[in-house]
Order: C-alpha cells, then sequence, then structure tokens
C-alpha cells in the first residue's frame, strides 16, 4: 500500500556530510508525520529526528545543530541533512512514515524504509 525507499548512505571521513532522501510512493493523500531512525550494531533502534505535516520538528541530542530534517510534501519525500558527522554517528538508517492518509480516505500507520548504511570513519 506504502513504499519507502531511502537513498544517500555511504562511507565519509569524520567532519563530512551526508545527505539522506526518502520517497513514500503509494496511495498516498497525505503523511502527518515522516522521521529517520538509526541503528548502530549491538544497539536499539533509536529516534534520530521526525518532522510533522505542521513542520514541526524534534531531534536527538546527540545529533541537535548537525542534522537538519525537511520534508517535501508534493514529493512526499524527507530528506536528513546530516553535517559534522561522528562516528558514532554509523549505523543503519531508517526512513518512516506514519498516521498516513491513504487515497481512500483511511488511516494507516507506521511503514519503514529498508534502511541506509552510514558509514564514518578515518
Amino acid at each position: 500500500q506504502v513504499q519507502l525507499v531511502e537513498s544517500g548512505g555511504g562511507s565519509v571521513q569524520p567532519g563530512g556530510s551526508l545527505t539522506l532522501t526518502c520517497s513514500a510512493s503509494g496511495s498516498i493523500l497525505a503523511i502527518n508525520a515522516m522521521g529517520w531512525y538509526r541503528q548502530a550494531p549491538g544497539k536499539e533502534r533509536e529516534l534520530v529526528a521526525t518532522i510533522l505535516r505542521n513542520s514541526n520538528t524534534n531531534y536527538a541530542n546527540s545529533v541537535k545543530g548537525r542534522f537538519t530534517i525537511s520534508r517535501d510534501d508534493v514529493k512526499n519525500t524527507v530528506y536528513l541533512q546530516m553535517n559534522n558527522l561522528k562516528p558514532e554517528d554509523s549505523a543503519v538508517y531508517y526512513c518512516n512514515a506514519d498516521r498516513i492518509v491513504t487515497l481512500t480516505d483511511k488511516m494507516v500507520y507506521n511503514y519503514w524504509g529498508q534502511g541506509t548504511r552510514v558509514t564514518v570513519s578515518s
């Protein structure tokens, strides 16, 4: 019904930058909440940043001032601009879309992308 596809991961040196992109497709009229989460090896998945339709944002303390989340509701796309990357930012980053209003006027919840890997290393 809804598919999320992430792109933009890769390897970068400490202090570098990457931009992640997640595009949603399917039976979508509107997406209320979009966000990015990450999971490092041996750790639980954690919130990185979220953004609502009214543009309210929420960031993990560890990324505040370095990462910026934004969205394009025409394209059903969410972005994560990551600056001043640190080795501890290395993880698989997952896109999430929640409270999606479909073209049949139903509400569906909590879709995930397949993940994109970010590696920060010198």
